[in-house]
């Protein structure tokens, strides 16, 4: 080769490797320009106790209220099933329950399907998980699992991973389990359980590179199960004696004259915790450039709509916290239109540029955060499962439920081929739902509105039902 050929080559190789360096360093500094993003889920957690509000004046919430008006407050969230489970799989697929397969307690997270875990790692984002997972099987399934969870049944999220399948039931608030990547226990004793799982996120946090995911997931507020009880850490114990009693309780029996109290200083220690995880992010020098939601899977009606926490198409049951602060949602507003957790994936998508999969139900947040109006945002569509098996319809008036009688021998199934009217409430004249509509005569109108309304939504998720009239009283 002579030596001006040899130059040439020389300063081609030159020129293409820095271009291939600079490109790397355009690529390097994009992806850490992109948003981290945390999830905390609270569990069992009313919307009505946020301070934000308006509705209880016990000041449980000055992290939380303050993380509102700062960021953008979603006054209007819903759950699309008000279980443990079938709600965490709808957080995370953006899928409703009877498309995900999740449609109770016990069934795994199937394979096939997307997670918010595996978009964002295609993305360049770590996925990392710590607390609560309640998506492995478990009861009666096949490889039920209570504990540590196999890494094909995480969801995609194969980077950091301190999780139980059901922390409830290996912990209690001061002394439990929970299990690393490998399968190996971390246990704690002697510090509260929310606490513990703070200090996990810290560990992650002083050593994380961006972009990552982090979802933290409390078991609280949730109770309890072994002793049915709210149980707050000692520091809150007897705090909030005699407690102002939300309005939908106050008519109604339950548990909640013995509960509330502790139930409510669980909700503190959980707003504690947010302001914990953000004064660390803060410590780590992540906030200026992460976001930061907090929700809950379902609300709890103290045993006075059935026989246990959730599982009914009442606010309790059914309406969320929904707080989103970072960038895109530092706006200070609150969106009064209705949302659902089917919008939480195609959200957290778009703040970190990655493409959502065009066949999801929901849709992204953001227009709502920078003060947009959405068209077709007038009804959220929701499912349940285990005490009932129905469908319901949310819209800014009504909430519209049917369920599948219950015959002898009576169980639980994903969906039915009929379905007859269970429960409906005028919310404009009845916020707190004292007042069941279902089978009144001068109602009749509103009701065929509604229940054509909610035979298409189930249509457009490939359900298809006979919807008959009111069962009158249910059974």
């Amino acid at each position: 080769m002579r030596s001006s050929e040899a130059s040439t080559r020389r300063n081609w190789m030159r020129q293409t490797s820095a271009a291939a360096l600079a490109a790397g360093d355009v690529q390097a500094r994009e992806q850490a320009q992109r948003p981290n993003i945390v999830l905390i889920i609270s569990d069992q957690f009313r919307w009505d106790c946020i301070g934000a509000a308006g509705l209880n004046p016990m000041n449980l919430t000055p992290h939380l209220d303050h993380m509102a008006r700062e960021g953008t407050f979603f006054r209007n969230a819903f759950t699309n099933q008000p279980v443990c489970a079938p709600a965490r799989a709808t957080i995370f697929t953006g899928l409703y329950p009877s498309t995900h397969r999740v449609w109770k307690n016990g069934p795994r997270l199937p394979h096939d399907f997307p997670t918010l875990a595996t978009l964002l790692r295609q993305a360049g984002y770590s996925a990392n998980y710590i607390g609560k997972w309640h998506l492995a099987p478990n009861g009666d399934e096949p490889g039920a699992t209570n504990g540590a969870v196999a890494p094909a049944d995480r969801g995609g999220f194969l980077d950091l991973w301190e999780a139980a399948n059901l922390l409830e039931l290996t912990s209690h608030p001061y002394e439990g389990d929970i299990w690393d990547g490998d399968g190996r226990p971390i246990h704690f004793s002697g510090q509260y359980r929310a606490d513990f799982l703070t200090e996990r996120a810290r560990r992650f946090l002083h050593s994380a590179r961006p972009p990552f995911l982090l979802v933290l997931s409390y078991l609280e507020v949730h109770h309890q199960n072994d002793s049915d009880q709210f149980v707050p850490p000692r520091e809150y114990a007897g705090r909030f004696k005699n407690p102002f009693v939300p309005q939908d309780l106050r008519p109604l029996p339950g548990s909640w004259p013995s509960q509330l109290a502790d139930y409510f200083a669980c909700v503190a220690k959980v707003d504690e915790t947010v302001g914990a995880v953000r004064d660390l992010l803060r410590e780590a020098g992540f906030e200026q450039n992460t976001l930061v939601a907090f929700t809950s899977d379902h609300g709890c009606h103290f045993k006075t709509r059935n026989t246990e926490y959730k599982r009914s198409p009442h606010e309790s049951s059914i309406h969320i916290p929904l707080i989103v602060n970072g960038p895109g949602f530092n706006q200070g507003i609150e969106v009064e239109q209705l949302v659902s957790h089917i919008d939480l994936l195609p959200t957290l998508l778009e703040v970190a540029g990655a493409k959502a999969p065009d066949s999801l139900p929901g849709r992204s947040l953001v227009p709502l955060a920078k003060g947009l109006r959405q068209e077709g945002r007038e009804e959220v569509f929701f499912e349940m499962s285990e005490f009932v098996t129905g469908r319901g319809l949310r819209t800014p008036q009504y909430t519209y439920a049917v369920a599948a009688p219950k015959t002898s021998g009576w169980k639980p199934v994903p969906r039915a081929d009929a379905y007859q009217e269970y429960l409906a409430y005028d919310l404009y004249a009845d916020p707190f739902q004292h007042v069941n509509l279902a089978g009144r005569a001068p109602y009749q109108g509103v009701l065929r509105e509604l229940r054509d309304k909610l035979r298409n939504r189930m249509e457009s998720v490939g359900e298809h039902a006979a919807l008959g009239d009111c069962l009158f009283p249910y059974s």
